[in-house]
């Protein structure tokens, strides 16, 4: 079994297990399309959860893709996600907390609006997912993928509500490592830098020259450039594999060389 952590000397593993069954939140995003596409990649199943109306249209004709669509900081869609899991698959091995929003702006502007989008999606929307699928991962001796940020291990203007949701990230995947260990389950994090989707576009909706922002982007990084989708998904599913079955309470960062410097 995939997450037993009883495979012999020698097993190795990068992804999940041909029949493993993953959930993974905002599945329409980029890294979110892209973890689903590598546990297909695998063999594995997927429930495709996001906010988006457009995942049905792209995976209609997948009978290993079953679509969820809803609010992640909504109790009842973490619930009716696993319920999906196991109604139509008869299983849950992993979860994926991918959905997230993003908010740039200096402290002053930050209103009680703002603030409460963010914690809603980025700290409650994975306490739900995390509470609502512990039971089910028990039984499979599964595993969790938080996506946090470098936002959440280092200080960045302009970003001090996202900072402190993907900080909370952080520390919410080493509390529920410790508190789920005894049972079975791993949790760890994966921390990208930037990373090359919609999302970032939309983090620079409005600059006067994006391209040029990207480069300073890419160049803050030791590597030079920017992550793929794919680059944060791979790591993703190496936390979900075999291969990792030692590792549990890690942030591993995803980031160029980011917080190396």
């Amino acid at each position: 079994m995939l997450f037993s952590g009883t495979d012999g000397p020698g097993v190795l593993a990068n992804a999940p297990a041909a029949g493993d069954v993953v959930l993974v939140t905002g599945a329409a995003g980029g890294v979110g399309a892209a973890v689903v596409e590598a546990v297909r990649a695998a063999g594995g199943r997927v429930v495709a959860e996001d906010i988006s109306a457009g995942l049905e249209a792209r995976h209609r004709g997948d009978d290993d893709v079953h679509v969820i669509t809803g609010d992640v900081a909504d109790p009842g869609t973490a619930e009716a996600a696993v319920a999906a899991a196991l109604e139509r698959f008869g299983r849950l091995d992993a979860l994926v907390n991918v959905a997230a929003r993003f908010h740039s702006a200096p402290l002053e502007d930050i209103g009680a609006e703002d603030w409460d989008a963010l914690m809603a999606t980025n700290i409650r929307g994975v306490h739900l997912h995390v509470r609502a699928a512990v039971a089910a991962l028990a039984e499979r001796r599964g595993a969790i993928v938080n996506v946090a940020s470098i936002s959440g291990l280092v200080g960045l203007p302009a970003q001090m509500a996202y900072s402190a949701t993907k900080g909370a990230v952080v520390q919410m995947t080493r509390a529920a490592a410790v508190e789920l260990a005894p049972r079975g389950i791993r949790v760890n994090a994966v921390a990208p830098g930037a990373i090359a989707t919609g999302f970032m576009d939309e983090a620079l909706a409005g600059d006067p020259d994006p391209e040029a922002t990207w480069r300073a982007i890419a160049v803050g990084h030791p590597l030079g450039r920017i992550a793929t989708p794919e680059q944060v998904a791979a790591p993703i599913a190496f936390l979900l594999s075999a291969g990792a079955g030692a590792i549990t309470g890690a942030v591993l960062t995803v980031d160029g060389g980011y917080t190396a410097q």
